[in-house]
């Protein structure tokens, strides 16, 4: 009993070790990663019926939602719903890692840099704003593949020998998707669609943080610690910034699996031509197709991705956004008359 005691204690002398040691931005990157990895699974089904509706717009809209599900479910079974999440969850594992820990540090940059900057919602806006722009950079081809994948609608034993059905390129895999579109258009090919992305997730990521904030601020005292609170207001401020900025994401995923479509499909071309292009080919409830989706599947994930963040925080002993930043900005400052007197 006393061996087993004393094993227990040098396991979690271990453990007290390797957990000092981390520096703050890893702490922040393996909580922002899980977080990112268990809330996308959970919500990987509706996002697959989104994608559907956002790109097959004629087969999937007459059906419905619960058309669309069964469909899914007739052709492809239950794995189905998951088809791309592999590539979903490669992708949003590093996003959200970048997402969280980028913003965190742009924040206590923004600090250090312009102490004269206000610690309020303006400065969750510009945080918010540079550290999705960061993320999106870093994982778009990702994004894309995930795309592609979730696109596709067929049975696998519809797949010939070159991997096409009538004449329609098919995907096997994400390593397989991912050589034939850099085979198709390079680095650039990579990155169709980035442009609207960008333009997207500034504003989104920024307005979500500001929105958040903001929330938090009308929120009695008392109240402030609770983690349903934190969960309301996360996803009220995630459903807010998604309405303001959905069209561009409907053009983003449009222009990602433009290949994919018939050649008769007018050319999507820049942000501003492609909206114009989608409202009057395909009418301007296009813009926001799927949107209602995107709603149901907005809260559980914000939800669960807040909950599973400040627990890995937790566990993890990584300080509170303000007593972070006292910290850097303190170690600054003692690190500066050092410098100077050498």
């Amino acid at each position: 009993m006393g061996i087993k005691r004393g094993a227990e204690e040098a396991k979690a002398m271990v453990v007290d070790d390797v957990l000092d040691s981390m520096p703050l931005f890893a702490k922040e990157l393996l909580a922002g990663g899980t977080a990112g990895g268990f809330a996308k699974t959970v919500v990987a089904p509706l996002e697959r019926v989104k994608i559907l509706f956002q790109t097959r717009r004629a087969e999937f809209h007459s059906s419905g939602l619960v058309g669309s599900v069964s469909r899914i479910a007739k052709t492809e079974g239950f794995l189905g719903f998951y088809r791309g999440n592999g590539a979903s969850v490669a992708r949003i594992i590093p996003y959200a890692a970048l997402h969280y820990m980028s913003y965190e540090e742009y924040r206590r940059w923004i600090m250090l840099t312009f102490p004269d900057v206000s610690k309020g919602p303006t400065l969750d806006l510009m945080a918010g704003s540079l550290s999705g722009g960061t993320a999106v950079l870093f994982t778009y081809p990702l994004d894309l593949i995930r795309t592609k994948l979730a696109y596709q609608v067929v049975s696998p034993e519809k797949l010939n020998v070159s991997g096409m059905v009538h004449n329609e390129q098919v995907y096997r895999g994400i390593q397989d998707c991912f050589a034939k579109t850099y085979r198709e258009g390079g680095i650039r090919g990579l990155y169709r669609g980035v442009a609207p992305t960008l333009v997207g997730i500034f504003p989104y990521a920024g307005l979500k943080f500001y929105f958040y904030e903001e929330m938090k601020r009308h929120v009695p005292e008392e109240y402030k610690k609770s983690i349903m609170v934190k969960l309301t207001c996360g996803s009220v401020a995630g459903l807010l910034g998604q309405t303001f900025t959905y069209p561009l994401e409907v053009v983003r995923r449009q222009m990602q699996v433009q290949t994919l479509l018939a050649s008769d499909n007018a050319e999507l071309k820049g942000i501003m031509k492609s909206l114009v292009v989608i409202a009057r080919n395909q009418g301007w409830k296009q813009l926001f197709s799927g949107l209602s989706i995107n709603y149901i599947k907005v809260v559980p994930s914000v939800a669960i991705g807040f909950t599973v963040y400040d627990t890995m925080k937790s566990y993890l002993r990584v300080p509170s956004r303000d007593d972070a930043a006292v910290e850097v900005v303190t170690n600054k400052r003692i690190s500066q008359p050092s410098s100077q007197t050498q």
